[in-house]
């Protein structure tokens, strides 16, 4: 805890009189945008899977996350140690299953159960009010909100029966896109695009995949093969402007071969 303690004091003294200016002008509202890249970036060294920049991100989100309660203690609202005893009192009581007397202590065998009793405790809690919609952030990325939102639903067994069911109805909205784009409405083109990305949702719900995570790989995967046409471009002496569409499609189909 000795270097947690030395990166809570290098972060009073950047606020300190005598401090950063930039550190000292930071508001809760400023850093915001910090925090969310700062997350990504874990995300993105996550799917790296280089143990040195996990490291490393990481280390730059606890630095927003100290930031955070640094700004709260100067205006005397909590600290980090207020911080750290919230969260440690919240997993006590949600895992009876681990931290109760051994005369209370539940058991259970599958994560199903778990999430079950997980959710029946943030009920006592107040976090799960009037509907089991409420508590997903309406700040979560699009595709994360639309899966957390599909997930509480489902648990009241509103939901498809069957994958299959789900992509019968992503070929129903792809035909009422197709009739929207005839017609040129803006506004209907819209909504039948946003419901094509609900079911798409959907099906990644049902298949067990991040929709979040395989949109952000899958940009990954286009940049590192466009970044081999650009490569390939200058190499040949070619700027891309003056490329056919048919030689940058070539390159791709070289760049998809090399994975």
């Amino acid at each position: 805890m000795d270097n947690f303690q030395k990166l809570l004091d290098i972060m009073s003294a950047l606020r300190a009189e005598n401090g950063c200016p930039w550190d000292k002008e930071q508001t809760r509202e400023s850093l915001k945008p910090f925090l969310v890249e700062e997350t990504y970036e874990v995300l993105e060294a996550l799917d790296e899977g280089d143990p040195e920049k996990i490291k490393e991100e990481l280390g730059d989100l606890l630095f927003q996350i100290v930031f955070h309660c640094q700004m709260a203690k100067e205006t005397g609202e909590f600290d980090m140690d207020d911080v750290i005893k919230n969260i440690s009192d919240k997993m006590i009581s949600r895992h009876p299953h681990v931290f109760a007397e051994d005369s209370d202590k539940q058991r259970f065998e599958t994560s199903e159960e778990v999430l079950k009793q997980w959710d029946e405790r943030k009920k006592e809690e107040g976090k799960i009010k009037e509907s089991i919609l409420e508590g997903i952030p309406k700040e979560l990325p699009s595709l994360l909100r639309a899966h957390k939102l599909q997930a509480r639903a489902a648990k009241v067994g509103f939901d498809w029966q069957r994958v299959e069911d789900v992509v019968e109805k992503l070929e129903e909205e792809l035909h009422e896109f197709r009739s929207a784009l005839k017609g040129k409405e803006q506004k209907e083109i819209e909504d039948e695009l946003g419901d094509i990305f609900f079911v798409l949702v959907n099906i990644s719900r049902f298949v067990g995949v991040n929709p979040d995570d395989a949109l952000r790989k899958t940009i990954s995967k286009f940049i590192s093969r466009f970044r081999y046409i650009e490569m390939k471009a200058r190499d040949a002496g070619k700027i891309l402007d003056d490329m056919t569409l048919e030689e940058m499609d070539a390159l791709w189909d070289e760049a998809k071969k090399r994975r």
